[in-house]
């Protein structure tokens, strides 16, 4: 689908990212990311998601491309589109806001209540090469509306595992959200997020994209899930939670 320059893969490379398939029809292709993959860009100098779609590339030079996108550590769920139709109507379903994104994420205590909206206004801020979000007023210049969804779905002493839905697409939005009612997402050094639960480093942002519902470019809806990985998993365990 997409005619820029091919990124040249490896046979690893290839391997792995045909490895994170976890559904593929005539039109889209969902994949498992793991976390410290950039979906997209990034400064590191390391092959991203968008680059390793090349593994599926088609003799006419197009291949799949993504639709929306998931920050580096965050690892689950995300959607590519494999033809220029399918790309056009998932773009138009974002915008209208009809793909439901359902997270799971640690942090170190159970928010009270126990679950409930936050609904409270972004505001992007640029400090030296890094963007943050920021809680701002409704009438702030700038101000984007920004809501989510959070429950409680496990708690201990050692802290909560919580569902998360955002309504609206803000960068960070649900780190930021979280941050903003005492209970920043554990391993989220950039929004004040505990580094140690459990008895253990947090091996990155405690952040999953579980699942991903959507309506199909071929008609009906489709959901799609991705279980959490070993390092999540291993520390909610630590923890004392459970996990679904």
């Amino acid at each position: 689908m997409t005619t820029r320059a091919p990124v040249s893969l490896n046979d690893q490379e290839i391997a792995d990212v045909r490895s994170w398939v976890i559904h593929e029809d005539a039109s889209v292709i969902a994949f498992a990311k793991p976390a410290g993959l950039s979906s997209q860009g990034g400064r590191i100098q390391a092959h991203t998601l968008d680059d390793l779609l090349w593994a599926f590339g088609r003799s006419n030079g197009k291949r799949p491309e993504l639709v929306h996108r998931l920050d580096r550590d965050t690892s689950g769920v995300i959607l590519a589109a494999k033809t220029k139709p399918a790309a056009g109507f998932l773009g138009k379903a974002i915008q209208a806001r009809r793909l439901t994104k359902t997270y799971l994420a640690l942090v170190s205590a159970a928010p009270e209540p126990r679950e409930g909206d936050i609904n409270v206004p972004l505001i992007r801020q640029e400090i030296g090469r890094e963007s943050y979000m920021r809680v701002a007023a409704f009438d702030a210049r700038g101000a984007q509306g920004s809501r989510s969804r959070y429950r409680t779905l496990s708690s201990s002493e050692e802290g909560a595992l919580v569902e998360l839905q955002p309504y609206t697409g803000r960068m960070h939005q649900l780190r930021v959200h979280m941050a903003h009612i005492g209970r920043p997402l554990i391993g989220d050094v950039r929004y004040g997020g505990a580094l140690t639960a459990g008895g253990r480093a947090a091996p990155r942002l405690m952040l999953h994209a579980a699942a991903l519902r959507f309506p199909h470019p071929d008609g009906g809806e489709r959901t799609v899930l991705a279980d959490p990985p070993e390092d999540f998993t291993a520390l909610a365990t630590a923890m004392g939670l459970e996990t679904p």
